[in-house]
């Protein structure tokens, strides 16, 4: 019988609540932040930040997704102009 040997583990990023805000963390980096917005925000009640990228969106989950698909898309694309 073949001996099971522990696959090696890569770091993922996770999301991390706190007051007013969520942070996603890959570690102890931090790759983004959702905000709750002031209440008369209108539609958009959440901001996000990742890296230079910045946003609003209606609802936490679009936000949440708007972070992750910003981290993802700037871990996978190099920068302009020899920015690091």
């Amino acid at each position: 019988m073949p001996k099971k040997t522990r696959a090696s583990r890569k770091a993922k990023p996770f999301w991390e609540r706190g007051y007013r805000s969520h942070g996603y963390w890959l570690g102890k980096q931090n790759l983004g932040k959702v905000t709750l917005a002031p209440a008369d925000a209108g539609e958009h009640r959440y901001h996000w930040r990742a890296g230079s990228r910045i946003g609003k969106a209606g609802s936490l989950r679009e936000a949440k997704l708007a972070v992750e698909h910003a981290v993802l898309v700037g871990t996978r694309q190099l920068g302009l102009f020899g920015e690091d």
